[in-house]
């Protein structure tokens, strides 16, 4: 299971961090990613994780401005986000998928992922 937490209402130009907490799999055999969705909008991958080896990718509308980060220790993923923008309201999901051979190309792809966490509500007024 994944457990998602960390969302709330800011203003621009604020920062939060988001955090999926991962139970019930082995977490180093995993790409964590997160996406979101906006009403209206399709979901969207905006950063991925592989957690063996910590090797990172971001989409390029959070390039610069999110991190995403692994405490496998905890078996858990972080996103830090800053200078966050009234475009980056959504609901904030985390997903798990086994790291397979061609999984790392199509990181965007939602449906290649296993597991997914509840969702996390980030709203950034102007």
């Amino acid at each position: 299971q994944l457990q998602a937490s960390g969302g709330g209402l800011l203003q621009a130009g604020g920062s939060l961090r988001l955090s999926c907490a991962a139970s019930g799999f082995t977490f180093d055999d995993y790409v964590i990613g997160w996406f979101r969705q906006a009403p209206g909008k399709e979901r969207e991958g905006i950063s991925s994780i592989i957690v063996s080896d910590g090797s990172t990718v971001y989409s390029d509308s959070v390039k610069g401005r999110f991190t995403i980060s692994s405490d496998n220790a905890k078996n858990t993923v972080h996103l830090q986000m800053n200078s966050l923008e009234p475009n980056d309201t959504a609901v904030y999901y985390c997903a798990a998928g086994l790291l397979r051979y061609g999984f790392w190309t199509n990181w965007r792809n939602f449906w290649e992922y296993d597991y997914w966490g509840q969702g996390t509500l980030v709203t950034v007024s102007s």
